[in-house]
């Protein structure tokens, strides 16, 4: 499974609809589980992004497949890091 940190914003019509965020994550979160990947902690910020949700996937188009069905409801955009932990970097660069 890899790692990806997804860095969101929410659109007009999601901050309209502020009181219903913590449902969407919630849903986010089942559509991201239910393609098998795990979610480990969202976080509400403030400044060039509204939110933070990192969470590990069993590869890339599950991944994207997560994305865009929860995107494609209008409440938010998104911005997705792929992770590497420490270790997987050290492995990584000792092979350079």
């Amino acid at each position: 499974m890899s790692y990806y940190i997804i860095l969101w914003s929410l659109s007009g019509h999601g901050i309209e609809k502020i009181k219903n965020s913590p449902q969407r994550a919630d849903h986010f979160k089942q559509v991201c589980e239910s393609k098998g990947c795990k979610v480990h902690s969202t976080f509400y910020t403030f400044g060039q992004y509204d939110g933070v949700t990192i969470l590990e996937a069993p590869d890339d188009s599950v991944m994207m497949s997560s994305l865009l069905s929860v995107e494609s409801e209008g409440n938010a955009r998104t911005t997705t890091l792929k992770a590497f932990t420490y270790e997987e970097a050290k492995k990584i660069i000792d092979n350079l």
